[in-house]
């Protein structure tokens, strides 16, 4: 698949390794890997310093013995940091990308992105960032570098807890920035104040996304920090929404609805482009039941 103008989203769903028959081998540095099974905690710590050159009985009294030590960790170090790079720049030149002339890459961009990806070790946080370097080579301006300062920030937990909030993310047609929906709102009239109005949002922590995960990408500033209204809806009017690989349209049954959401920050919509996205039906079916009493909701396909 080829990256265009207007299916980054969708080319970025996975890496495209050439099939050679041959298994690519692993980058030249990877993130620690757990010990042997019965390997003290002390052993670990120890195996561990050991990877960035230090030792706990290192002679440092000796000055010839004490600059070794130093070069040697220094060595260690920038050997490290072009390791990271070379997996960034591997995993990159292994994304399907168009072929077009478009304008030359920003150098302080490329420089500052340099700076940042050579101290990422997690083969799966390098992956994402061979991906950012991909798409902007490709389509300059695409990732901003307020959004590569926030990547750099993630752990790979954390990236694995945003991709649980993509896969209840929706995009409206014609907006590039996700939302989350989580139910909607009524325009109060007068009979409505005489009977008790029924549930009409869902619990997010029933399809992958809890509280406490809702409050970890606020505080990353990846999703704003309270629930938005959309203006209210005129009488069938419909709105084209795409969840995860499933198209849905909702129309209004009656004016004075509203949607009710999480919606992404500007960062989180740049780094919701990295994300594979999965289908979450039992959130979609979910979501189909809770709207259905304002909403009329047609998938028409899923593909």
């Amino acid at each position: 698949m080829k990256i265009t103008n207007d299916s980054i989203t969708a080319a970025l769903g996975k890496v495209n390794t050439p099939d050679t028959g041959k298994k690519e081998p692993a980058p030249a540095v990877n993130s620690p890997s757990p010990g042997p099974t019965g390997t003290s905690v002390k052993d670990k710590m120890v195996s561990l310093f050991a990877r960035i050159g230090i030792s706990p009985d290192m002679p440092l009294n000796d000055s010839k013995l004490r600059r070794q030590i130093i070069e040697r960790r220094r060595q260690i170090r920038d050997m490290q940091r072009i390791g990271n790079l070379q997996a960034v720049l591997s995993i990159a030149m292994n994304v399907s990308v168009a072929e077009r002339e478009a304008e030359s890459l920003d150098p302080d961009w490329f420089y500052t992105f340099a700076e940042m990806a050579e101290n990422i070790y997690s083969p799966a946080m390098q992956e994402l960032w061979g991906k950012i370097f991909a798409v902007e080579v490709s389509h300059p301006g695409s990732f901003s570098l307020r959004s590569l300062e926030t990547l750099r920030a993630l752990t790979q937990r954390d990236a694995k807890l945003f991709g649980k909030a993509v896969t209840v993310a929706s995009r409206r047609q014609g907006d590039a920035v996700p939302r989350i929906l989580v139910g909607y709102h009524v325009r109060k009239g007068w009979l409505s104040l005489l009977t008790p109005s029924a549930p009409t949002q869902l619990n997010l922590s029933a399809y992958g996304l809890s509280y406490p995960d809702l409050l970890a990408l606020i505080d990353m500033k990846l999703i704003y920090a309270s629930e938005i209204e959309s203006g209210e809806f005129a009488a069938g009017q419909p709105t084209h929404w795409r969840c995860g690989n499933a198209s849905v349209t909702l129309s209004a049954r009656r004016a004075g609805v509203a949607l009710v959401y999480y919606k992404f920050t500007a960062v989180g919509a740049e780094l919701y482009k990295l994300v594979s996205k999965q289908d979450n039906s039992q959130y979609l079916s979910a979501l189909s039941e809770l709207l259905a009493p304002a909403f009329d909701v047609d998938q028409p396909s899923q593909n």
